[in-house]
C-alpha cells in the first residue's frame, strides 16, 4: 500500500497566530509545511528554520509550491492576500474576520467558488470544548447575555473591538439563534486607541430571542463568558476556563418541579488545533468547513451594522 499524499502546507503572516499555526500543522502526519513568508524576511526565516520549509517575503512567492495555507496577517490585507491565494486554486483557512468589509468578503467567496476551494474562517471559539458541548443541551435560546473582557494589547488594534473580541460571540448566537435578525441597538466609545475599545450590542430575533453584548479590550481583568436562558433551561460557558454550567428543571421524587445540574462530557482538545485538523480534513475529503466563508460572511455583515448603529451615537454630548 503506497502512503498517502501529503498536502503542501503554507502560513502567511508569522505573528502571534502565525506561529501558532505552524506549531499545529507540524502535529499533523497529513501535511507538510513546505513554506512560510511574513514582511519581515528574519521572522519568516526563524520560523522555517524551526518547522521547516522555505522563507519568503512576499506571499506570492508560495504559489506553485502549496495546495493549502493559513492567513494569519492583519485583517486589512485578508482580502488582497487571499484573492491571490483563492485564485490560484489554494484552499484558504483565514482568521477571524473574514475580510474589513462584506464587499470584500462577498469577492472571496465568489472566487472560492469558482475555483472549488475549501474555504475556512478561523473562529476558534467553535472549537471550544465547552462551547461544543453547548450543543448537547441547548434548543431554543430565548435570553443571551454575553461578556468578553480582556485587558489591552496592541496587537489587534488595526480594528474596532467589535472586529477584534465580539465577532466570536456574533459568531456563536447567530450559529445558535437561526432566526431572522430584526433589530440592532449598540453603542461604543474609543479609549485608549484610535477605534471602538468597549461596546455594548443588543440584537432581537424575529424568534423573540435578545441577546445582549458587552466587549471590552480596556478591562482590568480577562472575562469570557455567555449565558443562554429558555425554556429548557439555563446554561453558562466560560470559554476562557472552558467550563460549562448547565441547569434544568426535572420532576422530583415528589412530582414536583425541581432544578438539577446537567452532567455534561467536555472534550480536553485544544481548540485551534482541533480547527486546524477541521481543516485539513475539509482539504482532505473535499467537504464543506465547520465554519464555512458564508458563515464567516454572515457575522461580518452583523458587525458591519452594529458599527453602522454605533455611529448615530458619534455625535452625542459626553
Amino acid at each position: 500500500m503506497t502512503a498517502q499524499k501529503k498536502i503542501r502546507i503554507g502560513v502567511v503572516g508569522i505573528g502571534h497566530l502565525g506561529n501558532y499555526h505552524l506549531q499545529k500543522y507540524s502535529k499533523i502526519d497529513a501535511c507538510e509545511i513546505v513554506g512560510v513568508s511574513d514582511t519581515d524576511p528574519e521572522r519568516a526565516r526563524k520560523a522555517a528554520d524551526l518547522y521547516g520549509g522555505d522563507a519568503f517575503s512576499d506571499h506570492r512567492d508560495l504559489l506553485g509550491r502549496v495546495e493549502a495555507v493559513s492567513l494569519c496577517v492583519p485583517t486589512g490585507y485578508h482580502h488582497a492576500v487571499a484573492k491571490d491565494f483563492l485564485a490560484a486554486g489554494v484552499d484558504v483557512l483565514i482568521e477571524k474576520p473574514l475580510c474589513a468589509t462584506v464587499s470584500e468578503a462577498d469577492d472571496l467567496l465568489e472566487i472560492a467558488a469558482k475555483h472549488q476551494c475549501v474555504f475556512q474562517v478561523g473562529f476558534v471559539e467553535r472549537f471550544n470544548p465547552a462551547v461544543m458541548a453547548l450543543e448537547k443541551v441547548i434548543t431554543r435560546p430565548v435570553f443571551i447575555e454575553v461578556h468578553r473582557l480582556h485587558p489591552f494589547f496592541e496587537r489587534g488594534t488595526d480594528v474596532d473591538v467589535i472586529l477584534d473580541l465580539m465577532i466570536h460571540d456574533l459568531d456563536i448566537i447567530l450559529k445558535f439563534v437561526r432566526s431572522e435578525l430584526v433589530n440592532v441597538e449598540a453603542v461604543g466609545v474609543p479609549v485608549l486607541s484610535d477605534k471602538i475599545d468597549i461596546s455594548n450590542v443588543r440584537l432581537s430575533f424575529a424568534c423573540g430571542c435578545i441577546a445582549n453584548i458587552t466587549a471590552s479590550r480596556i478591562s482590568a481583568k480577562t472575562m469570557q463568558k455567555l449565558r443562554f436562558f429558555g425554556p429548557e433551561g439555563y446554561h453558562a460557558v466560560d470559554t476562557r476556563k472552558r467550563e460549562i454550567l448547565s441547569l434544568s428543571k426535572a420532576a422530583g421524587p415528589d412530582g414536583r418541579q425541581q432544578i438539577v445540574q446537567n452532567q455534561i462530557d467536555i472534550g480536553s482538545h485544544d481548540p485551534l488545533e482541533e480547527e486546524i485538523r477541521a481543516f485539513v480534513h475539509a482539504v482532505q475529503t473535499r467537504t464543506a468547513p465547520p465554519v464555512t466563508g458564508e458563515e464567516g460572511r454572515k457575522s461580518l455583515a452583523l458587525a458591519e451594522e452594529i458599527l453602522q448603529k454605533m455611529k448615530t451615537h458619534e455625535d452625542l454630548p459626553l
